[in-house]
């Protein structure tokens, strides 16, 4: 799905005037945005959602659930590869980081205390991390072949 070429991560510079002060401090300063605080934890609607940074298609409205952590979480990506996982012993714990293959944005971690019908994963994301298009804008802003996904 898709050609991953055309998700190219822009320079340092572009980044800085693009990106919100907490975009940027999450996806090129691995931070974490705080929980119930931040734009798509509670989001509802139908769509996609995109690699901040990128543009690159990472998950789908059908594969987010309610967790109850206050940061957006899925069941799974789009497409395992277009994600990169890393372990991460920071804060004395052992996590695995996920990133954005083509951006190389920190994009949160993926535990295993998900939905065990759904393949028992959770990927929690920062919503600094990610843009959201709706349903309704998918085929406008480029990404109508992924709405089998969600129709």
């Amino acid at each position: 799905m898709g050609n991953n070429k055309k998700y190219t991560k822009p320079s340092q510079g572009e980044l800085e005037r693009k990106l919100t002060d907490m975009q940027y401090k999450v996806t090129q300063k691995n931070k974490t945005e705080p929980p119930f605080q931040n734009e798509y934890w509670n989001n509802k609607e139908k769509g996609i959602y995109v690699d901040i940074v990128t543009g690159e298609p990472l998950f789908v409205s059908t594969d987010k659930f309610e967790s109850g952590c206050g940061w957006p979480s899925f069941t799974k990506p789009i497409d395992k590869k277009s994600i990169v996982y890393k372990r991460d012993s920071t804060f004395g714990m052992e996590r695995t980081e996920v990133r954005s293959k083509d951006g190389d944005s920190h994009l949160g971690h993926v535990f295993n205390d998900g939905p065990l019908d759904k393949g028992g994963l959770r990927y929690c994301i920062n919503s600094a991390s990610l843009k959201f298009i709706p349903l309704s804008k998918m085929d406008s802003e480029g990404y109508g072949e992924f709405k089998e996904l969600i129709e």
